[in-house]
C-alpha cells in the first residue's frame, strides 16, 4: 500500500507554522521586556501633566495647544477626547502595531485630563474614587450605581412642579 502524502503535507505545514507562532511570541516577550518602570511609579505622570494643563488654562492659544483646546470649550473638548477614544480603539481590534495602541492611549489620557481641567476636576478626586472602588467586586459596585440611581429617578418624578 502507497501511503499519502497529505498527511506529510499537513504536517510540513504544521512544522512551518510553528516558528512563526514562536516569533511571535518571542516578539512580544521582547517588547514587553523593553518596559522599564512599574506603572505605579509613573502614574504620578499624569498629575504632572494635569499640572501642566491648568497652567496653560489661561496661556495663549496661539502658544498652547492645551489652551487652544481650552478656548474652543467644553463641548469642543469632549468632542476631541472621543475622537481619540475612538482612534485608540480602532487600533485596538486592529491589534497590529501596539505602538500605535500605546500612542493613541497617551492622547486618550491627554483628552482627559483636558477635559478634566475644564470641568474643575483634579486627579486626586478620580483617585479617590479608584480607591474606593478597588477590591469591589465589579457586578456589586455597578449595581450599587443603578439603585443609587432609581433612588435619585424615584425622588425627581414624586416632585410636584
Amino acid at each position: 500500500m502507497a501511503k499519502s502524502t497529505k498527511p506529510a503535507a499537513v504536517s510540513r505545514k504544521a512544522k512551518a507554522e510553528k516558528p512563526k507562532a514562536a516569533k511571535k511570541i518571542a516578539a512580544k516577550k521582547a517588547v514587553a521586556k523593553t518596559v522599564v518602570s512599574a506603572p505605579g511609579r509613573d502614574a504620578a505622570v499624569l498629575d504632572r501633566l494635569w499640572q501642566t494643563i491648568d497652567s496653560r488654562r489661561d496661556a495663549d492659544p496661539a502658544a498652547s495647544h492645551s489652551a487652544r483646546l481650552m478656548s474652543r470649550g467644553t463641548a469642543k473638548i469632549a468632542q476631541k477626547f472621543g475622537e481619540e477614544a475612538v482612534e485608540c480603539v480602532i487600533e485596538a481590534v486592529r491589534g497590529e502595531s501596539k505602538t500605535a495602541l500605546i500612542a493613541e492611549s497617551a492622547d486618550v489620557l491627554y483628552h482627559l485630563l483636558v477635559l478634566w481641567v475644564d470641568a474643575g476636576v483634579s486627579p486626586d478626586e478620580v483617585w479617590a474614587e479608584l480607591t474606593r472602588r478597588e477590591g469591589v467586586s465589579g457586578i456589586a459596585e455597578k449595581a450599587s450605581r443603578l439603585r443609587q440611581l432609581r433612588v435619585s429617578q424615584s425622588v425627581e418624578t414624586k416632585k410636584i412642579p
